[in-house]
């Protein structure tokens, strides 16, 4: 029986989270039951209907400025350059990937670091200047209607967003920058060694995620609710209200990290989740501008330094970095 612990951790993150501060379960409807996936290999992105890699994004090309450099004049770099700030879509409760430090107040982690460094490219002082990143926290849902708002709220969303077909449709993604997986967190004593035995267990997954469906996918037997943030999984988890939480490896390592009486199923991974940085479609030139400095941290060790910070501990030595996949060509909008 898993016992409860006092939610004051999660809650140092919850205070930060988007201000929705609503975590009551909430609960989908049944869906027709299909047989469960029972193998534990990752799949890999399939090609989406237009014969397209999903991983494919905007090859940079001669017009795209080297960072630290001048912007094109009428490019979106030159926009933000004019505002005098980058503005960034992200979490404040995913430990490790974005979170705000209680102590410090302020908001780090994997994801951050790939922000700070597109800043960095378009205003040479962002490293000393903190008024150069206007970091704003959304929750999961909130990722794609912010880029594709026309009041531009944000410039760019980093936070742990899976590129995928359906996707490319509402909003653009830079190359590859990180690839993650999907696994299940459980009480510390469960005995369950994977998804598939966790039929009639309310688990818990962030709204507006691919591991939503990814969870169904694998287990149609299972009761799914969500919360809007990763936080909220958690503290219903730790209230009793879920079983289990089911998401990103990335993310479910910071929610164990906060729980004693928690572990991650690391046996199986059931999905393949490969990161991008979201953008409007309306603007192209800054996607490949910001796959150019993608590429320059993947190639200076930056990336590898980012990592082996935030998640080498709780997930290993740093993996080779993804490579870049191009081809993509923009649609006029």
């Amino acid at each position: 029986m898993k016992k409860l612990i006092p939610i004051a951790v999660a809650t140092a993150l919850l205070l930060t989270a988007c201000g929705s501060g609503n975590y009551a379960a909430t609960q989908l409807p049944a869906e027709p039951q299909a047989a469960p996936t029972t193998s534990t290999t990752p799949v890999a992105p399939r090609p989406c209907t237009d014969g397209l890699n999903a991983l494919a994004s905007y090859a940079p090309d001669s017009s795209t400025p080297a960072p630290g450099g001048a912007m094109p004049a009428g490019s979106w770099m030159e926009e933000i350059q004019k505002r005098g700030r980058l503005i960034a879509g992200v979490s404040a409760d995913s430990l490790n990937l974005g979170y705000r430090d209680p102590i410090t107040g302020k908001i780090q982690g994997f994801d951050i670091d790939m922000i700070n460094a597109v800043a960095a490219a378009i205003f040479p002082d962002a490293p000393t200047n903190p008024r150069r990143v206007e970091l704003r926290v959304i929750s999961s849902p909130q990722r794609i209607p912010s880029l594709k708002a026309t009041n531009n709220p944000v410039d760019i969303v980093a936070r742990n967003m899976t590129i995928n077909c359906d996707r490319w449709h509402d909003i653009a993604f830079s190359a590859e920058y990180y690839r993650s997986g999907q696994k299940t967190l459980v009480p510390l004593d469960a005995p369950e060694k994977s998804v598939q035995e966790l039929s009639g267990k309310t688990i818990c997954a962030p709204a507006g995620s691919t591991s939503l469906d990814n969870l169904k996918k694998a287990n149609p037997k299972v009761v799914p609710i969500t919360a809007d943030t990763d936080t909220g999984c958690l503290v219903l988890f730790q209230q009793g209200k879920a079983y289990g939480i089911s998401g990103d490896d990335t993310v479910l390592a910071g929610d164990a990290a906060q729980d004693p009486y928690a572990r991650v199923i690391t046996t199986q991974r059931f999905s393949e989740e490969p990161y991008g940085l979201g953008v409007s479609l309306l603007h192209p030139e800054f996607v490949r501008f910001v796959n150019v400095v993608l590429q320059q941290m993947k190639d200076s060790g930056a990336w590898k330094i980012s990592y082996d910070k935030w998640l080498k501990a709780a997930l290993g030595p740093a993996p080779v970095p993804p490579k870049a996949i191009y081809g993509r060509v923009p649609v006029k909008q």
